[in-house]
């Protein structure tokens, strides 16, 4: 019995640490990328827990209306590199989809491919984006050290015919811890 409090007391301490964790948020600065570097800031996206998954919330401007490719990035980087053809690529520095199973599939996100697969971001008629998205597989701890990244054009989520991620790198940002 005399064990009870201090493990009590322990195990309390480590509930109340997960909650606080589970409740930050983290807020991504976005940049629209170039071949050249990165560029100006086109605002920020929250990201945070909730019970169905994690939250991210744009408070984004100064882009062309329309449906985006929105993604989680396997590197906490937004700087260019050169690709395969010896060219100078937007964002490439950031790798691809986060995709820490190896499934090497893009199934969008309720499907069982790319966990960095996320639903499509909607910038509405005054350059604005502001509708959140939900990721129901991501987890608060999958974020810090990778980074969100915009696509030109949709996303079709799959394979084929181009990786299913839509176009051109066009805006990034580094989640932080």
């Amino acid at each position: 019995m005399r064990y009870s409090l201090p493990l009590t007391g322990m195990a309390v301490g480590l509930l109340l640490a997960s909650t606080v964790q589970a409740n930050e948020t983290l807020d991504v600065d976005m940049h629209k990328v170039s071949a050249e570097g990165t560029e100006e800031s086109i605002g920020t996206i929250a990201i945070e827990h909730t019970e169905h998954g994690v939250l991210l919330t744009p408070s984004l401007t100064d882009l062309e209306p329309g449906v985006y490719g929105f993604h989680v990035h396997q590197n906490a980087s937004c700087e260019p590199a050169e690709n395969d053809s010896g060219e100078m690529t937007a964002a490439l520095s950031a790798g691809g989809h986060y995709d820490p199973e190896e499934t090497g599939t893009h199934q969008g996100p309720y499907g069982d491919g790319h966990l960095g697969d996320l639903p499509v971001l909607t910038v509405n008629e005054d350059g604005e984006a502001n509708l959140p998205v939900l990721a129901p597989r991501l987890s608060m701890e999958d974020m810090p050290g990778r980074s969100l990244m915009i696509h030109a054009g949709g996303d079709t989520y799959s394979d084929e015919p181009h990786l299913g991620g839509g176009g051109a790198r066009m805006a990034c940002g580094v989640v932080e811890s």
